[in-house]
């Protein structure tokens, strides 16, 4: 069953969610083998096609997924959940772009590289293949429906998705449209599938069916991915909390500094790249906090201070203030509430965020060019920025076309995960009769 054949989810479930699922992953993993022989120039007509069946239907897609919001409201979810589900015509744009962007990436499938002569005689390098079958997993995001299938398409990979039941009508309208692109270009419908069962036992079936799934992502929130890291037999690409610093330096210029603060806390709060911790150096404390206070409340942030800069920020007629508690240093707020700091320096910066950050995306605001190197090699995380809002640490800005991801592992995927992020190498020999002596 591909996405063209929706049936409701009560007679997928009622058929046995475990043999529902082993037949999605037989498919998928049929599907895998034609997708990996495909032809660059049929995965990017199919990506053409779907960005084109969303343009024509982006009416309906807004009417599917504003049912989608109106229950989730009524079942009192927070703005935050709102702002993630919500496809708004900035979203819907953002898609298209995507796609067209991942249709004129250079296809990684097939390239060799490091192709080097031993004193055999034989040529030894390495191709890039698909992973195979990648199962996604996903929360309140319907975007990830087509960010996911598009890098997996063009990556060479067969995929099931499984979104949350918040954004089925909405993920079921891009499904349709997927669908549609496939059958245009001539590839199978189950390169792309989707669970069609809001059942929790299909994700408990999915990451443990190693046999057809190579590899889960999760796309969703802390209490989903400690269960998949708690109960998975599938590798997975990954990461459990966004807890993103930035340090202002003091040899920072705030005209830079004051726009990146205000830009990495308050674009948007329910992402895992924006700002959770500000820290400060204390030469620059007294003219900086006060100016970055002031702009933060103009948003609302709640600051939650420690012991020298409420000193500070008190001085300067600042109220509001909530004193810092240990474990705030390390909450994933996703909401306006931002921990501040004062630090001696870069020293004591660098070891706040090794200890208390996710490894996700850090970043630094200095004139300094050592400093600055230093934080770029000293910080172990997986997106480390100078002079930058860690709000750009995302796969559509990094010109990745999309992302399925951003993984804070150090294996086998770090950062945004792109196109090369779903795939492996494997090495090739060319030879001319040489055999071992």
């Amino acid at each position: 069953m591909g996405v063209n054949e929706q049936v409701p989810a009560r007679e997928s479930a009622a058929a046995g969610v475990d043999d529902y699922m082993d037949a999605l992953g037989r498919r998928a993993r049929a599907a895998s083998r034609a997708i990996a022989r495909a032809s660059t120039a049929a995965k990017n007509a199919a990506l053409e096609a779907i960005a084109e069946a969303i343009e024509r239907d982006k009416p309906a897609l807004r009417e599917a997924n504003a049912r989608d919001v109106e229950r989730a409201r009524a079942n009192g979810q927070d703005a935050a959940f709102i702002d993630r589900l919500t496809l708004s015509d900035k979203a819907l744009k953002t898609m298209i772009e995507g796609l067209h962007q991942v249709a004129a990436l250079p296809d990684p499938v097939g390239e060799i590289s490091n192709l080097k002569y031993r004193p055999t005689g034989i040529q030894v390098g390495q191709m890039r293949v698909p992973l195979g079958v990648i199962g996604i997993i996903y929360e309140s995001r319907p975007n990830v429906t087509i960010d996911a299938a598009a890098l997996c398409l063009k990556s060479g990979n067969a995929t099931i998705l499984r979104g949350g039941s918040e954004a089925i009508e909405s993920n079921t309208a891009l499904a349709r449209a997927i669908g549609e692109g496939l059958a245009a270009a001539g590839l199978p419908a189950d390169v792309v599938q989707v669970i069609e069962t809001t059942d929790r036992a299909a994700v408990g079936k999915l990451i443990t069916m190693t046999e057809y799934v190579d590899v889960i992502v999760p796309r969703g929130g802390k209490s989903l991915i400690a269960r998949l890291m708690a109960d998975a037999r599938v590798p997975m690409i990954k990461h459990l909390d966004g807890i993103c610093h930035v340090y202002v330096d003091d040899r920072a210029d705030l005209d830079k500094a004051l726009p990146i603060v205000d830009n990495a806390k308050t674009h948007r709060y329910g992402t895992c790249n924006t700002m959770e911790t500000l820290l400060v150096a204390r030469g620059i404390a007294d003219r900086a906090l006060p100016l970055l206070a002031r702009q933060l409340a103009a948003s609302q942030v709640e600051l939650r201070v420690d012991p020298a800069s409420k000193t500070i920020l008190t001085a300067a007629g600042i109220g509001g203030l909530v004193d810092v508690q240990a474990e705030d240093w390390s909450t994933e707020y996703l909401a306006p509430i931002l921990a501040v700091k004062v630090v001696e320096g870069l020293d004591e910066a660098i070891d706040h965020i090794n200890h208390y950050g996710s490894a996700h995306t850090d970043s630094i605001v200095t004139e300094d060019h050592d400093r600055a190197m230093r934080f770029l090699r000293e910080v172990d995380s997986a997106s480390v920025m100078v002079n930058a809002s860690t709000r750009l640490a995302d796969g559509f800005e990094f010109g990745l076309g999309a992302e399925i991801g951003i993984s804070n592992d150090k294996l086998h995927a770090r950062g945004p995960v792109g196109l090369e992020g779903l795939t492996s190498l494997k090495y090739v020999v060319l030879g001319h009769g040489e055999v071992r002596q």
